[in-house]
Formats: C-alpha cells, sequence, structure tokens
C-alpha cells in the first residue's frame, strides 16, 4: 500500500480496526500496510485509542511482546445504551402495535439496521469478558439480533432449527415444552454446526416464559456444550416466573390492553443498578 499523510492514515486505521473487532492486529501488520515506522504506529494507534474512549466507542488494547499487537472490543456506554432503549420503548408502545390475540407488533424494529446495529452492541457489551466460541438463536425472529451481536463480538452464528434439514446432514433433535402454548415442540441442530465443548452465547427477540430458551439449553447438553449467557431483547413480565433464572433483557414488556390500547414497555433488567456497571 502506498505511502498515506498522516491524516488519510489515522482514517484508514480506523476504519481497519472497526471492522475487525476482538482480532489481534500485530504492529508490524500496520507497519508494512502504510510504509510507516513503529513508532509512528504506536503514536496514531494512542490518538485512536483517545478518540474511541472519549467517544464511548470502545476499548483500544495493546498487548507487549512478540507475539502482542492491538485488539478493538465494542462497548458502549450503559447510559448511552438505555437512552436508545428509553426511545425505542416508546416507539413500541404506539397503540397500533396491537395485533389481534394481545400480541405485539416488533418486526419493523427488528428489520432497521440502525437498531440492530445499537442493539448489537448493547449486547456485545453486556458479555464483554466472557469467553465465548459462538452465538445461539433459534429461527427465525432471532437472526437478526443474533448476527448484528457477532458483528461486534466477530462470532460465528449458529441457528437452531425447528425440523431437520436433508442438506445439513445428521443432527440432534429434542423435544421442548412451549413456554406460552404448552405444546410439546420439537427443535434441531445439525451435528457439524457445532463444535462439543462450545462456550456458547444465547441470543433470542423474545421470552415469555423461557421454554424456547430452556430447550436450547437442553440441546446444549446434547453436545456438552456450556452456555455462558443469555440476552433477549424484550422479556414479558406477564408471568409470575421464568424457566431461566439468569438472562439479560434490554427490555420489559409489562402488558398489553387491546381494550384500552395500553402497551406497558420499560429499560430490562441490564439497566438495574444490581446489575452493575458494564
Amino acid at each position: 500500500m502506498k505511502k498515506l499523510k498522516r491524516s488519510a492514515r489515522l482514517v484508514e486505521m480506523t476504519q481497519y480496526l472497526l471492522f475487525r473487532p476482538h482480532s489481534l492486529i500485530p504492529l508490524t501488520t500496520f507497519a508494512e500496510r502504510y510504509n510507516s515506522a513503529k513508532s509512528s504506529i504506536s503514536e496514531d494507534l494512542a490518538i485512536i485509542k483517545e478518540v474511541f474512549e472519549e467517544e464511548g466507542l470502545g476499548e483500544l488494547n495493546t498487548l507487549a511482546g512478540a507475539a502482542g499487537g492491538v485488539k478493538f472490543s465494542p462497548k458502549v456506554p450503559k447510559e448511552v445504551s438505555l437512552k436508545f432503549i428509553q426511545n425505542l420503548c416508546l416507539q413500541l408502545q404506539q397503540p397500533e402495535r396491537i395485533l389481534p390475540g394481545g400480541y405485539l407488533y416488533m418486526s419493523d424494529i427488528m428489520g432497521q439496521p440502525q437498531y440492530l446495529n445499537e442493539i448489537g452492541k448493547t449486547f456485545a457489551s453486556a458479555f464483554a469478558g466472557r469467553d465465548i466460541d459462538v452465538i445461539m438463536t433459534v429461527e427465525t425472529k432471532g437472526i437478526p439480533l443474533a448476527y448484528a451481536t457477532a458483528t461486534y463480538m466477530n462470532l460465528p452464528v449458529v441457528i437452531v432449527r425447528r425440523d431437520s434439514r436433508v442438506t445439513e446432514g445428521s443432527a440432534v433433535s429434542i423435544n421442548y415444552v412451549s413456554g406460552s402454548n404448552k405444546r410439546i415442540q420439537t427443535m434441531s441442530l445439525a451435528r457439524r454446526a457445532l463444535k462439543e465443548e462450545s462456550k456458547v452465547l444465547i441470543i433470542d427477540d423474545f421470552m415469555h416464559v423461557g421454554g424456547t430458551i430452556h430447550g436450547m439449553m437442553d440441546l446444549l447438553a446434547e453436545f456438552k456444550a456450556s452456555v455462558q449467557g443469555v440476552g433477549v431483547f424484550m422479556e414479558s413480565c406477564e408471568v409470575e416466573e421464568h424457566l431461566v433464572d439468569h438472562y439479560v433483557s434490554l427490555a420489559r414488556l409489562y402488558g398489553v390492553d387491546s381494550k384500552t390500547k395500553q402497551i406497558t414497555v420499560e429499560p430490562g433488567n441490564y439497566f438495574d443498578s444490581k446489575k452493575g456497571d458494564s
């Protein structure tokens, strides 16, 4: 790559880091890429680090030694995420979102890239520092959230199917009890999709009682995998007890009243003081 002016190099380096989160990049990579001395690269990284931290974009950590380098970890301040979620809660409380049967329409939210990006960054911040190999979700509405989170954690995504598919080879299938309608349902995961003893982060869009997430945990047991965390965009607070004990929610649904057209949505437990700062 041709030698760039420092201002252009800073822009290009910033983009390079943003697109490679949680990847250890040797200083020699930048030195060779920009035909610059390591000392100049170190000075550039110090400037980028300062801006990232001041603007709440994340952390830039330097690892010393021959095998060292620099690693960017996206991390949004909790107060910034709270403002975003509060705004989202206001949108979700619009009366026209009420569907027959008392359901809440959220598909448009799940289809907006700017919303998904913020949700993904928030989940990445919530589970920062945990030893995770892969992100898991169940088809279909949780898929966009899982991929948004995976983008900021630089992790692969595994999708649990409602039924096995010939194109995915042999699979492990289990029956589970749906928390919402108490029906026996089936979920399946291809054997090639997940290595045994993987460390998994489960991401889902909505948790009523938690039957689906509990089913995914049972499925993971068949792979001798461990659950390192559970993140749900919205949890229902209309139930007395969830089947999942430890989870992070970004929003809470307290009720949908079809008669009064009243919807009550508030920030989730991630923003509770007892959860601590992220």
